[in-house]
């Protein structure tokens, strides 16, 4: 049966990800040399907004390329990989930009990989599958809304590789990473002394079961510049992945803790607004997997957000159903159909804001 790489990995290869640093598959094929990497994701969106009081359809629809990414990976005698990877779609920015860009010393094999530049955030089991390997076309809100993506600074991150424990023979008992870096994310230069500390480990007792943890925590520049002490930021999630045969649940919570200041919106690609103040947020997804002999993937997704836990007593919690279907055309092209069904509990009469989205997406073979 053929499958969309990302899928393989996702779902029976998925332990390779876990704890990748880039947004495609890590390297250490064995080979020397550089080799170019990349992928693009054109889609179509379809916005359901309803009408306007005098009748006028307020739909919108609007072609667009949700990522394009290309760059060079390779690794040098010895024991030196480097990973680069470009921005290049239009994006809130306005201009390509470095998404990723580190270079990685592997001498310790895998217990002990060490990296140094720019790369995604080790928080969070959906902000970790890269972009290519999401069941799903968009993270879920509450990872876009509290991890801050990628950033400038140190990670070490490894595993247990192959344990004998009580008999039993176990692969990747635990896998960790703990970064410390800058905080001003991929595109800001480090504007005050103080550095960001973000870690994850993944515990997996049983072949079918894994488990994780994570956290970040920091000290940023103060959003108000009548501030006299600087902003502090704090997450903490725990996660949990079940996979047997060609079945996949995954499920994660997150929970914020922004003092002085705060962003909402952001995530892959976007701009998050600054607000004055401090907020207490968390979240949830769920989701289902399951891979047929036919290519398809059919996948269920449940998300609620609360965006501010103090206020109303969670009546401003964001609640979305994807129903989504994947098609796998080879390795290396895949299509995907995600209907968001979106319901928000502080609208006495539900808001219309589902949407359509449909995209195909190419890996560079």
């Amino acid at each position: 049966m053929k499958k969309l790489i990302f899928s393989i990995i996702a779902t029976t290869g998925f332990s390779l990800y876990t704890l990748a640093q880039g947004c495609l598959e890590p390297l250490g094929g064995g080979s020397d040399g550089a080799k170019i990497i990349g992928y693009i994701q054109p889609q179509f969106a379809y916005h359901f907004y309803g009408k306007s009081l005098s009748g006028q359809c307020l739909d919108k629809s609007t072609f667009k390329f949700n990522r394009a990414r290309i760059g060079v990976a390779g690794s040098i005698p010895y024991d030196v990989e480097y990973y680069v990877l470009l921005e290049a779609s239009p994006n809130a920015y306005g201009y390509p930009y470095l998404l990723d860009a580190f270079v990685s010393y592997t001498r310790l094999g895998p217990y002990a990989k060490m990296s140094l530049g720019s790369f995604e955030s080790p928080i969070s089991l959906e902000l970790n599958t890269p972009c290519n390997a999401l069941h799903t076309i968009n993270r879920s809100l509450v990872v876009d809304e509290l991890t801050p993506n990628r950033d400038l600074g140190f990670m070490m991150l490894g595993s247990t590789d192959t344990l004998n424990l009580f008999g039993l023979q176990t692969v990747n008992l635990f896998k960790y990473s703990f970064a410390i870096t800058n905080g001003t994310g991929v595109l800001g230069l480090d504007n005050n002394n103080g550095k960001t500390f973000a870690g994850r480990i993944v515990f997996t007792p049983w072949k079918h079961l894994s488990l994780g943890a994570s956290f970040l925590t920091g000290n940023y520049k103060a959003g108000d510049p009548a501030a006299t002490q600087d902003d502090k930021r704090t997450r903490y999630g725990f996660e949990a992945e079940f996979r047997i045969g060609n079945l996949l649940v995954q499920g994660e919570y997150l929970h914020g803790d922004d003092k002085g200041s705060y962003t909402v919106g952001g995530g892959c690609g976007s701009t998050p607004e600054l607000r004055m103040g401090s907020v207490l947020r968390d979240g949830y997804f769920v989701q289902a997997v399951y891979s047929t002999p036919w290519n398809l993937e059919p996948v269920v997704k449940f998300e609620t957000y609360d965006p501010n836990k103090d206020a109303n007593a969670n009546t401003d919690r964001q609640n979305i159903i994807t129903w989504g279907l994947n098609y796998f055309l080879n390795d290396w092209t895949g299509i995907q159909l995600n209907y968001l069904y979106k319901s928000e509990e502080t609208a006495a009469v539900e808001k219309p804001n589902d949407c359509i989205l449909v995209q195909v997406q190419v890996r560079l073979k």
